[in-house]
C-alpha cells in the first residue's frame, strides 16, 4: 500500500505519469497524513453508505473513504489523472471513477444508477474557485443526500458557517441555511498541501434538512431577496432591495414594515426568517 501523502511518493508518482499541476484547475494535493482519515470519518462514510467525491487529486481522500463506505464514485474532470487514480486506487474493488464535470454531469441518474439502496453522502477536497457553485448545485437539486463534507478556502468556510444576523454572514450563508445545517469541523494549514495554496483552508460539514427552516411562498423570490440585499451590503435593506430588484420605495417600505423589518435595517442584520417574511410580503 503506498503512502499516498508522502511528498516522495506523490512526486514519484506525478514524474512517472508525465503530470503536472494545473493552476486553473486549483490543484492542490493534500499532503498531511491527518486530514483525510479525519475528514472521511466525520463525512459520515461507513456500512450501507456510497460516497460521492469531487476531486480525488491521486486518491488520498478516496483512499479513506473506501475503506470506510460500501462504494464510492469519485468524479474527476483532469483526465491527465485517471491513469494516476488507476495506480493508486488498485487495491480498492469499491471505488469507481467517473471522467466528468461536477457543475454538468446528471447527478440525480448517477445516484440511482450508483447508490441502490444506500444512504449518500458527499466528501470533497474542493477547488477554491469552484466552492460556492458546487455546494450550491447539491442542495438546489434536492438530491437523496444526507450531508456534505467538504474542505474550503477558510474564509469561504467562515461565511458559510456564519450565525445569520452576524457581520460574517452573506448570501451564501442565507441560502445555504435554508437547505442544511453548517458547521465547522476543523481547520487545515496551508503547508497541509503540495504545492501550498496562499490561504488556510477549514472542513465544513453541512447535514441536510428534511425540511426547510422558514415557510415561503416563492423560493425563486426569496433567494432573489437574499441576494439584491447582501449585493450592497452597506446601505439600509430598503435601499438595497429597492435598487437591485427595480422596485419603489414605498412598495419595498410598505412590504418591510408588514415583514416586521426596519427599513434601516441591514442585511447583516437579518434572518433567514426575516429574508422569507420580505418574500412573502413582496
Amino acid at each position: 500500500m503506498q503512502r499516498l501523502s508522502d511528498i516522495g511518493t506523490i512526486r514519484s508518482i506525478l514524474s512517472k505519469h508525465g503530470f503536472s499541476f494545473s493552476k486553473s484547475l486549483g490543484q492542490n494535493f493534500l499532503v498531511n497524513p491527518r486530514v483525510c482519515p479525519e475528514m472521511a470519518e466525520m463525512s459520515g462514510a461507513g456500512e450501507g453508505v456510497g460516497v460521492i467525491e469531487v476531486g480525488p487529486g491521486i486518491g488520498v481522500l478516496t483512499a479513506e473513504l473506501a475503506r470506510l463506505a460500501d462504494k464510492v464514485v469519485s468524479i474527476e474532470l483532469d483526465k491527465r489523472l485517471l491513469p494516476v487514480l488507476e495506480e493508486t486506487l488498485a487495491e480498492f474493488g469499491n471505488v469507481k471513477v467517473v471522467n466528468d464535470d461536477i457543475l454538468k454531469i446528471d447527478l440525480k441518474k448517477l445516484i440511482e444508477e450508483e447508490f441502490p439502496g444506500m444512504d449518500v453522502v458527499v466528501c470533497a477536497n474542493l477547488p477554491y474557485y469552484i466552492t460556492s457553485p458546487v455546494i450550491m448545485r447539491l442542495l438546489e437539486e434536492r438530491l437523496p443526500i444526507r450531508a456534505v463534507t467538504v474542505m474550503v478556502q477558510k474564509e469561504a468556510a467562515e461565511r458559510i458557517t456564519a450565525p445569520l444576523g452576524t457581520r460574517k454572514a452573506g448570501a451564501v450563508t442565507a441560502s445555504v441555511s435554508y437547505y442544511a445545517e453548517a458547521k465547522t469541523l476543523f481547520k487545515v494549514s496551508a503547508g497541509s498541501f503540495m504545492p501550498p495554496p496562499k490561504v488556510d483552508s477549514a472542513v465544513i460539514r453541512l447535514d441536510i434538512r428534511k425540511q426547510p427552516p422558514v415557510e415561503v411562498s416563492d423560493e425563486k423570490l426569496m433567494f432573489a431577496v437574499i441576494k439584491a440585499s447582501f449585493a450592497q451590503r452597506r446601505k439600509t435593506i430598503l435601499n438595497s432591495l429597492s435598487n437591485s430588484m427595480h422596485r419603489s420605495k414605498e412598495e419595498v417600505s410598505a412590504a418591510l414594515m408588514r415583514a416586521g423589518v426596519s427599513p434601516t435595517a441591514r442585511a447583516e442584520q437579518l434572518t433567514l426568517a426575516d429574508f422569507a417574511n420580505i418574500a412573502n410580503e413582496l
